[in-house]
């Protein structure tokens, strides 16, 4: 079970796109995630006429560590850590994601 996962929205809290916020589109198994409007950049791209590509400078998202995003807490108002908590007992026991600061459930 993942910490950050698709359709999360997340805050960056390194680098250059600091305090942006934005949905999780795609989780990388080595550990980067792709993030809608969060680490863009410009792209020279050659022109490919078979596939009807044409050239020039696009603008694409790029992936970002896992390490540099908090997932957003919207009681908070703020990127927070996440951890796992065991929820239920016995057959009914669930794994559940949880706020770091005050344990509340993310999954809800």
């Amino acid at each position: 079970m993942n910490k950050i996962r698709k359709g999360d929205e997340v805050v960056v809290v390194v680098g250059r796109d600091r305090d942006r916020r934005g949905s999780v589109t795609r989780v990388f198994a080595n550990g980067t995630v792709l993030v809608t409007g969060v680490n863009v950049v410009k792209k020279h791209q050659k022109p490919n006429p078979n596939a009807g590509v044409a050239g020039g400078i696009v603008e694409k998202e790029m992936p970002i560590q896992r390490s540099n995003l908090r997932l957003w807490n919207p009681d908070a108002k703020k990127g927070e850590r996440v951890g796992f908590k065991f929820i239920g007992e016995g057959a009914a026991r669930k794994k559940v994601r949880v706020f770091r600061s005050g344990g509340e459930v993310v999954d809800r």
